[in-house]
């Protein structure tokens, strides 16, 4: 009986919430719209503690919470109650886009660091072109001229530093607002098409068969953590590696990805 009365009361406030969007909507209400920041206020701490975990603790946590306000109030007034789409999986990618933005803003990752990203980058997606598969570390190493135990500093320093996900926004137009995340390439059956050259899916195709073509590991890595929403502490534990390590494979995995979706002429806005 307890838990089909939590069941009734879930069921309450959720009614409770549609009565409350449409009014925000209909009637653009101050109150329904403040009644819906406070109640979707917990996806900014989830997604703000979920980007603290990869960020050096010189970032204060506070921070994050703060710039993923904005994301949520801009998800608000955004959001389109008639597509089929779940508020809390749109509002956690623009709270996430809000957050990252607000942290190039400030230019809190060293020039040198971004450097030795988009060499990584490169070099990924050459040696890759040259073999015809995924390359070895030891290939990478051997292409940057560098030790295999520099590499792994370079991916260590670069798994503390990185807030590189797969929900970075792409950029298509020289504006801040000219940007598509990989939740606006789900096809709405409700829309007319406005955005056309999304319309054969290329990009969710080259993502796809990019992440296909990721070692076992950092496949997993890309699975667990983007599609089950685990955390990097408990992916380690089903792999039985560190924390430490899947974020360093989680790095990888990303910097694999960006290579070849930057390839493919789909450049991520991270410049």
């Amino acid at each position: 009986m307890k838990k089909e009365k939590s069941n009734d009361e879930k069921e309450k406030q959720q009614s409770e919430i549609k009565k409350v969007w449409v009014e925000y909507k209909e009637k653009q209400s101050p109150k329904a719209r403040e009644r819906l920041i406070l109640n979707y206020s917990p996806l900014v701490k989830y997604v703000a503690g979920r980007l603290a975990s990869t960020l050096p603790q010189t970032v204060d946590t506070a921070d994050l919470i703060s710039y993923g306000m904005f994301g949520l109030i801009d998800a608000i007034e955004k959001f389109d109650l008639s597509r089929e789409i779940k508020f809390e999986t749109y509002a956690m990618s623009r709270i996430k886009g809000a957050i990252i933005d607000e942290l190039r803003a400030v230019d809190w990752v060293p020039r040198s660091v971004r450097h030795k990203a988009k060499e990584l980058e490169r070099t990924y997606i050459a040696l890759e072109n040259k073999f015809k598969r995924v390359p070895t570390d030891e290939e990478v190493a051997e292409a940057l001229g560098i030790s295999m135990k520099d590499l792994n500093e370079t991916i260590k320093q670069l798994s503390h530093t990185s807030v590189v996900a797969l929900e970075e926004l792409w950029s298509i137009g020289s504006e801040k607002d000219e940007k598509v995340s990989l939740l606006d390439t789900i096809e709405d059956t409700t829309s007319k098409d406005p955005y056309e050259f999304l319309e054969s899916s290329e990009v969710k195709k080259i993502l796809a068969e990019a992440i296909e073509k990721l070692p076992y590991r950092e496949k997993t890595v890309i699975a667990l953590y983007y599609y089950e929403g685990l955390t990097l502490r408990e992916i380690g534990d089903i792999l039985g590696v560190t924390e430490s390590r899947v974020s360093q494979l989680h790095t990888k995995a990303v910097l694999r990805l960006r290579g070849r979706l930057r390839s493919s002429r789909f450049l991520f806005s991270v410049e």
